[in-house]
This record gives structure tokens, sequence and C-alpha cells, in this order.
């Protein structure tokens, strides 16, 4: 044995250590990751929306005029000219953001930490709709909050169902309204205005994760909640899904008062984001060719999800539904009840395909019968033969059961 290598149990960890837990979305997608696997798993953008030779000629072009800037620390709010043109941005789109209260963080992951950071205690409530993004719960559940499940139908969060004592009790209520991870359902307007009616009156604050917005698929994303309450709500957003995820930049927007004690929290995690991947979002952001990239984007995501939802109806055996997402990445497949998608995904990886079982997705109370899959990365033939293999995987498993039945 080294010996610079110290025994098990040597050092005692705080009790927060305890509380973490490996993201078993990663853990599966080190399954996936075999060339042979047709993957529906991974939240991954496609490599087709990848703006790769405007990266290297923005590359370039900092490393010319900028290069001291780039590699020097910077400030732990961000590149001024990013957070102004990230706070026009949201402008344009209905809300009134100052650039003083934009944050550029090291992807929206570190948003939700610093939020969780700032926001929790051991024992804090804190209400999330179901199902919702597996990440959220890995972020917030390390400062060990009391989670409490929103009441939510197929169209989101139902504001009118909520209790006034949760609401009036919880640090913070956690939502993704567009196109939402993992369901892909958006939460219509009239739910958002009674969402923040509703908060603004029992003094509770609203999260709103976006990474999506920007991924409609026709006419407009609704309006944001930081548009109609932005006084009671963190907005969060993200440059992974819209430029490239290996830059590692996001941001978040939030009420004066509280941004004080989110950049102390920056500044103790990581002092700053990269200067250099800040600046290429920047450039990216403002070289006149973002909006065309975006819809470059839709078009293909639009192209690829209408195919999948074509090849579910075509394929899948009576008794499994799915969602219907007008933009995003994802859609949520629910299975006869008697189906557990854990145990299916060993049965549909053995036939060369894979997804997410939806019980991941669930802060409290899984359902076994779920499963998220994404139609971004693979190619037309792989979404096709892919869900045919997935089809019969769940009618191998359905006819399994039916003749258990039988025999007993």
């Amino acid at each position: 044995m080294d010996r610079h290598i110290p025994p098990a149990g040597r050092w005692q960890l705080a009790a927060r250590a305890h509380h973490m837990k490996p993201s078993s979305l990663r853990e599966l997608l080190k399954v996936t990751e075999r060339s042979d696997i047709i993957s529906f798993a991974g939240g991954l953008p496609s490599p087709y929306a990848l703006p790769i030779e405007r990266l290297s000629a923005s590359v370039e072009r900092i490393l010319r005029h900028d290069a001291v800037g780039a590699l020097q620390y910077g400030p732990s709010e961000g590149y001024t000219p990013l957070r102004e043109a990230i706070a026009a941005r949201l402008s344009r789109q209905g809300a009134t953001v100052p650039p003083t209260q934009v944050l550029i963080t090291t992807g929206s992951q570190q948003a939700l930490d610093l939020v969780a950071r700032v926001l929790i205690d051991p024992g804090s409530r804190v209400l999330m709709e179901t199902p919702t993004y597996l990440g959220a719960v890995q972020a917030l559940a390390q400062y060990q909050p009391v989670f409490e499940e929103a009441p939510a139908d197929a169209a989101g969060l139902l504001p009118e169902c909520m209790d006034e004592a949760s609401m009036r009790d919880a640090r913070l209520l956690y939502i993704q309204p567009n196109f939402q991870n993992p369901t892909g359902r958006t939460l219509p307007l009239e739910r958002r205005k009674a969402l923040v009616s509703r908060a603004k009156r029992e003094g509770l604050l609203v999260v709103e994760d976006d990474p999506y917005g920007e991924l409609v698929y026709s006419g407009v994303t609704p309006p944001s909640l930081l548009s109609m309450a932005p006084d009671d709500v963190i907005h969060l957003g993200s440059f992974s899904k819209v430029i490239a995820p290996g830059l590692r930049v996001g941001y978040l927007v939030a009420p004066e008062e509280l941004m004080i004690k989110l950049v102390q929290a920056k500044q103790a995690s990581d002092l700053h984001t990269t200067g250099i991947t800040q600046r290429l979002a920047h450039a990216l952001l403002t070289d006149g060719q973002y909006d065309a990239h975006l819809e470059a984007i839709r078009l293909r995501y639009r192209a690829q999800c209408a195919l999948m939802l074509k090849c579910l109806a075509e394929y899948m055996p009576e008794g499994v539904s799915w969602t219907r997402p007008a933009g995003g990445m994802f859609l949520w497949v629910t299975l006869p009840p008697q189906i557990d998608s854990a145990s299916l995904f060993h049965d549909a990886l053995a036939c060369g395909v894979a997804f997410i079982p939806g019980a991941s997705f669930h802060a409290m109370s899984p359902k076994a019968n779920t499963m998220r899959l994404t139609f971004t990365t693979a190619t037309p033939a792989q979404i096709e033969t892919g869900i045919m293999r997935l089809a019969k995987t769940i009618e191998a498993r359905l006819d399994m059961t039916a003749s258990r039945l039988v025999t007993s």
C-alpha cells in the first residue's frame, strides 16, 4: 500500500458530506457511452448545434486583442459586457433587469449551489414541483432541507392547490416553467400569473430555472416569472444548451438585497467564472448571429422531437403514454403501473437502447413506471430503431407480467 494514501476512516467527515450522493443519472450515463448503444438518456445538445467555427474564431480574436483580461483574475460578479448583454436580452423579453442584478456563474449548477448556500439551513422547508430536475435535488440536498412536493398535474404546478402554511414556511420554491427537465411540459400563462400572485402574498421566494426557454419550436416562450415579479424571483439561465456545455457559463438574476450574499458565496466558491469562457459567451451572444443560431437549433430539435413522437405512436403498446413538448430537449413516458422502469432499463440496455428511469426525478415519492427520453443527439435512423427496440422491450415485460398472473 502507498504510504501516502491514508487508511479508511482516518478523518471525520462533515455532517453534510454524509448527505452527498452520486448522481444516479451520471452513473447511468457511464453505461450508455458504449458505441453500440442508442442513447435517449443524456441531456446533451446535438453535436451539430455546437458553434465550433464561431468559437474557434472568437478564441483567436480574444487572445489577440484581450489576452490579459481573458487570462487574469476578474470580478466575482462576472465580465461586465456579458452581464450587460444578458440584462439587455432579458429586458427585451419583458423583464426589467439592470446588469448589477446579474451574476455570472460556472454553469447553472453552481447557481443552484450558491442559492442553496445562502438560503437553506438544515431542516429548512423547500418546495419542489414533481417530477423535477435531478441536478437541483442533488444541489439542494447537501444543505439538508426538508423537501415538500408542490401539487402538479400534466400541465405543471397547481398554484391554487398549494398549501398556504407551506408557502409561508418555505425558504424557496424551485421550478422549471419552460420545457421542463424531465417532462418537457410548459407552465401555462394563467398558472404563472397565479403562482407569482400567491408567492408575493405569502412571501415565498421562487427560483425560476430556465435553461431551455429559448428552445421553443414555434411562436414565443410564455413570459418569465421574473418579468412578472422581479422582487420575488431568482432567475437562473445557462449557455450550456444553446452554445456549449463545456464553456460552463451560466448566470443568475436576483433582487439586490440577495445579490450581496450571493456574490460573497461566489467569492468563497471559485473567486470568479473563467474569464476566457465568459468572453466567448459574450462574443457569440453579440456577434449578430445568435438568433439565427438559435433558430437552426430549434428547427433541428423540432424535427427530431416530431419523429420521436411519430415513432412512439407507431410502435408503443397500449397503456403507454407520453408528453408532447413545445420546446426543449425531453419528453416523459408513463408506462403501465406494473412496470418498473429501473428494472426495464437493464432489459433495454441488453437490446442496445438506453433511457433514464423516472424515479430519479422525484425529491420524494418516486413513480417507478416513468422514464425520460431525449431526442437531441440521436440520428433519425437511431430514433426509429431505438424506439422500436424500446417498444419490444416493454411488450416483452408486459407479456412476462401477464404470464405470471395467469400461472399464479
